[in-house]
């Protein structure tokens, strides 16, 4: 996404004073161009270096205090390059060490009976400052917050402060929200807060930039929804889908188990929006194995009643096989089907085209294929776009844009927080189903330390003594596809002399070789499945009741969940157990919250609150803006007054009045720039 011009005004960095050729390379290889970019260039957090009293100073937490130095000091040199400094000074009636490792310069400016300030780590029992910093004189008294700016070692940050000085004095920075909303929410003006965030007073005013700075991020991108939101909707005015709705009801009957109380809740609001004069634009998101593509195919049958086509796209062709499978048995002979992919060519390929354009295909299932020149419908009227977020934007606009009004559903297992639906999908509705269909049984997950795999073998026998099969899942061990074979393949071979029938996946392979060993597995010719992380397994096998995960700790809660729900599709008892050794407390807490809990909405929210936004679904979110203050986690109820606020100022008609032009203006480039891959 680019990135959000909080400021209007543009002005060169030769214009700054200290600024030549090569400086501008620098701040160049910063992401920094203008002046608006130094600006906007905030520090990741402040180092508070106030002067304390030190018999009040928090063992083992770094300090800053100021006392008069009364003895010599001394350095010790440890080979070439490591050197010791140590030194005594009193401090408010304390008498204490200093020490500085590899700092021997510090040696010229410690002189006896002068006062100075130290920083440094405070170890109250060795009465001793392990230093980090030293100044000659003593400092004040006054708050002293430190801002720490990422600057990759190439400008210094008092030379970079002193560029952020400049470009504030030059550069006109406008207010980026609306007089009223400041008023109401008592926010300072956005040049009063940059100034507070670069030279912070306190922390008070610190505090007040922040918040600020925040609701400005927040409402800005709500806002940028809001007209997203309504854009979809002016662009499928008028469009109304007729369906039979006595069709639907004898189709549902037909199917083989009872719809859940979710279910039924979500197909009604999908019902609703295609009745409605506007192109519907709704995420459904639903916990693994919860009964999304029954939804799918009812809303799909829906469209038919009606002479409309639909298409569904999935990120893999196992899985817009598996799709194409799954609904031809549940439709029979009452819905044609087709499936496109890579695979599909020559002959074959232009039939089914020709029969697409024509109208004899009711619902295509297809990859990225489905979004090529060459695919043409007839008369598109719903688009779904499976596991969403593994596709970029313009992909899922060129899929709706084949039909002329089509409705979009947009269908994630991946269960998102609140607070993150609000903020990355805040141009759509969201249903949620939050219920198993019935007869599933809980998967019980237990955690095995890497010496307990004796136990863990013993378990799988007895599970494939049954009848039953497993997954094998690998981690990626850093970002190398080599390491990771290599995992993969010792797991393999672990298993390969305890189990006969065992099958490799790793991204090493060829599609032919992937999808000849996943079909083995799903015939059950295979027993036990060990793959990398690589490789979608993301095809049902109700057979398979054993999930294992090695180096669980290497994953976050989502993604084990994800994992965890490749089996469990049966009415058969099944199990996953995590082989882990975390070596930290967060390692540790996400194996016991697996263990406790198999509600992936909760530990979407846990996933979230430990990992933040920009790691939660793997992959970087197209649309997911990179805040410079605001934390959607922390800040979610600022989140939703700003969603209300945009909304508001939407819905009233406010953004059209002539005081907001600048602010419509601005949205309008906003909106544009995000329709980017």
């Amino acid at each position: 996404m680019n990135r959000q011009h909080l400021i209007e005004t543009e002005r060169p960095l030769t214009e700054l004073k200290g600024v030549g050729p090569q400086t501008v390379l620098k701040l160049n290889d910063l992401g920094l161009y203008t002046m608006s970019d130094i600006i906007l260039h905030l520090p990741y957090r402040y180092e508070d270096e106030t002067v304390i009293n030190i018999n009040e100073a928090p063992d083992g937490e770094k300090i800053t205090v100021t006392g008069e130095i009364y003895s010599t000091p001394r350095v010790s040199y440890f080979g070439r390059s490591k050197s010791k400094i140590m030194f005594h000074m009193l401090v408010d009636g304390v008498a204490i060490r200093v020490e500085y490792f590899n700092q021997p310069y510090i040696k010229h400016q410690v002189v006896i009976g002068e006062r100075a300030t130290v920083t440094g780590k405070w170890q109250r029992s060795k009465q001793i400052i392990q230093g980090s910093k030293f100044h000659k004189e003593a400092a004040s008294s006054e708050t002293a917050l430190v801002p720490q700016y990422s600057l990759k070692g190439l400008i210094k940050p008092k030379q970079f402060q002193k560029f952020v000085e400049q470009s504030m004095q030059v550069t006109d920075i406008t207010p980026m929200i609306p007089d009223y909303l400041a008023q109401k929410y008592k926010l300072w003006d956005l040049k009063q807060s940059l100034q507070v965030l670069h030279f912070p007073e306190d922390t008070n005013a610190l505090r007040q930039a922040k918040r600020t700075f925040a609701f400005c991020e927040l409402f800005l991108f709500q806002l940028k929804m809001r007209m997203l939101n309504q854009n979809e909707h002016q662009a499928g005015l008028s469009v109304s889908i007729d369906y039979d709705i006595n069709a639907v009801k004898s189709f549902i009957e037909t199917l083989p188990f009872e719809l859940t109380a979710a279910q039924k809740q979500v197909v009604n609001e999908i019902f609703r929006d295609i009745k409605l004069p506007m192109r519907m634009n709704r995420l459904l998101q639903g916990d693994v194995g919860s009964g999304k593509t029954v939804v799918a195919a009812i809303a799909m049958y829906a469209l038919l009643t009606a002479a409309y086509q639909s298409a569904l796209m999935v990120p893999t062709e196992i899985l817009a096989e598996q799709h194409a499978e799954s609904l031809t048995e549940l439709y029979g002979d009452k819905v044609r089907v087709a499936l496109l992919t890579s695979s599909v060519k020559g002959k074959r390929r232009r039939l089914l085209l020709e029969q697409l354009a024509a109208g004899d295909i009711d619902v295509l299932v297809g990859t990225h294929a489905l979004i090529q020149d060459e695919v043409v419908f007839n008369r598109l009227g719903l688009v779904i776009t499976d596991e969403q977020h593994r596709f970029g934007v313009n992909q899922r606009k060129r899929l709706r844009e084949k039909g002329e009004h089509a409705n979009v559903l947009f269908m994630t297992a991946t269960p998102i927080p609140r607070t993150l639906a609000i903020s990355v999908f805040g141009e759509m509705d969201v249903s949620s189903i939050k219920e198993l269909p019935k007869g599933r049984k809980p998967i019980e997950t237990t955690w095995a330390k890497h010496e307990e795999m004796p136990i863990v073998l013993s378990k799988t026998r007895d599970e494939i003594a049954k009848g039953r099969q497993a997954y094998v899942i690998c981690p990626l061990i850093e970002a190398s596809e080599k390491l990771d074979v290599q995992n993969a393949v010792e797991v393999y071979e672990t298993f390969k002399g305890h189990f006969g029938r065992v099958g490799l996946l790793h991204g090493r392979m060829s599609s032919e070789e992937k999808d000849m060993v996943m079909e083995q597995f799903s015939n059950h010719e295979l027993d036990v499945l060990v793959s990398t992380t690589v490789v979608e397994v993301g095809v049902n096998v109700p057979n398979a009741t054993m999930m294992i995960i090695i180096d669980a700790e290497r994953f976050g809660l989502s993604t084990l969940h994800q994992l965890r729900g490749r089996v469990g599709r049966s009415s058969h008892q099944s199990y996953c157990i995590l082989i882990s050794n975390p070596s930290t407390e967060t390692g540790m807490e996400r194996m016991q919250i697996m263990c406790q809990t198999t509600d992936g909405f909760l530990l979407s929210e846990k996933d979230l609150e430990m990992r933040g936004p920009g790691d939660f679904f793997g992959v970087k979110q197209s649309g997911l803006p990179d805040f410079k203050v605001a934390n959607i986690v922390e800040d979610y109820r600022m989140l939703e007054v700003a969603r209300d606020e945009a909304s508001e100022i939407i819905l009233s008609g406010k953004i059209d009045e002539p005081e907001n032009k600048w602010l419509k203006k601005r949205m309008l480039l906003e909106v544009s720039s995000l329709e980017i891959d």
